[in-house]
């Protein structure tokens, strides 16, 4: 697969807060970049914000008022309410989206792109399967597409990204032709982007760390400090690595140090949105959904889903009781346990049961 040599057309599907915060940096690249067009279509879905269409606003005020208010968006970067007119022409599509619209968009995608487009998910999450269980959403878009896609995930809250706050990211590209292009229009001098070829652990990171950041929050709402927090994090460390070990063998250690890894994992559960609503939940005693609906401003919860869906695969294999923090952040979330029980859940994890002298 290779992409042209010159005017490289880029389309963005999505304009959330994250979407807007890549479209940002997009459009800036694209405008420097002399291989790439000018033009980045942005795929908005359209609302009405004070009886006028978000599209309009965007391509007038040059800002996405609902989502990224306070910054400024290229005047090169075009805002489209329909997903084929936004792609059609795309030489390189950045999906993001909430994943559990991937398909519905690849549907009406399929058979409309050129057959030579490269695609780059930046969906943290996974999908649910057929019969259960997780796809990955790299997976989806290479299925529904018939076109490679490669991932970006990191340590990247969308409003520190778009106040230009210094950050890395991850890259996960097999495809080594295509992986300096995708970089150059992502890379700028305060969001530094390394490459790797580990597609799938890089995406995997990117899900699993939301369900660790749901552990956090429950921490945080019981005020039990930062060395609970702390044992939280590293033992969601060593489940993210060990799920992979068992369901994507194959996978480099080295990934999981990379800011797709340790360091996308220790943000989201100081910062981010899982983190945060997982917090409430303790302390407002309201359901999640409740939560989400009052809090999020439109926006999903990855967190919830994405356990359920591991839960899932971990109950199938019988291994619930290897993974005692991924199983007991699900069943706070249903309801099942009491947020304080996480503690009791992981005070006996595989991790703590050391055997001496073991040959």
């Amino acid at each position: 697969m290779s992409l042209p040599a010159d005017n490289i057309k880029v389309c963005v599907v999505g304009s959330g807060n994250w979407g807007s915060a890549i479209a940002k940096i997009v459009g800036h690249n694209a405008a420097k970049l002399p291989n790439f067009c000018d033009r980045v279509t942005m795929y908005v879905y359209e609302e009405m914000i004070d009886g006028k269409k978000l599209t309009e606003i965007i391509n007038e005020q040059h800002e996405n008022v609902k989502y990224l208010p306070g910054h400024k968006l290229p005047p090169n970067v075009v805002a489209v309410p329909d997903v084929v007119e936004a792609s059609k022409d795309a030489d390189i599509l950045i999906f993001v989206i909430p994943h559990q619209f991937i398909r519905g968009l690849a549907a009406q995608m399929l058979g409309k792109i050129k057959t030579t487009a490269v695609g780059l998910s930046l969906i943290k999450g996974f999908d649910v399967a057929e019969g259960g269980g997780i796809a990955l959403i790299s997976h989806i878009v290479t299925k529904h597409l018939n076109i490679p896609c490669a991932v970006l995930m990191g340590a990247n809250l969308a409003n520190e990204v778009a106040d230009e706050k210094f950050c890395e990211t991850t890259i996960g590209c097999k495809d080594m032709k295509i992986a300096p292009v995708l970089r150059d229009i992502i890379q700028t001098e305060y969001f530094r982007v390394v490459v790797v070829d580990d597609e799938d652990a890089v995406e995997i990171c990117g899900a699993l760390k939301n369900i660790v950041a749901c552990g956090a929050g429950f921490v945080d709402g019981l005020k039990l400090g930062d060395n609970t927090k702390a044992a939280i994090i590293r033992l969601g460390l060593m489940e993210m690595i060990k799920f992979v070990e068992v369901f994507y063998p194959g996978a480099k250690l080295s990934t999981f140090f990379e800011s797709c890894g340790v360091a996308d994992l220790i943000t989201t559960c100081y910062g981010g949105r899982n983190r945060k609503v997982s917090e409430a939940f303790v302390t407002s005693g309201k359901s999640i959904k409740q939560l989400e609906d009052e809090m999020l401003n439109g926006q999903k919860l990855q967190g919830p889903i994405t356990a359920e869906e591991v839960n899932f695969m971990l109950k199938n294999k019988g291994m619930e009781d290897k993974f005692p923090l991924f199983t007991a952040i699900h069943r706070i979330c249903t309801g099942a346990l009491k947020p304080k029980d996480v503690i009791d859940a992981i005070r006996t994890h595989p991790e703590h049961m050391q055997t001496f002298g073991a040959k």
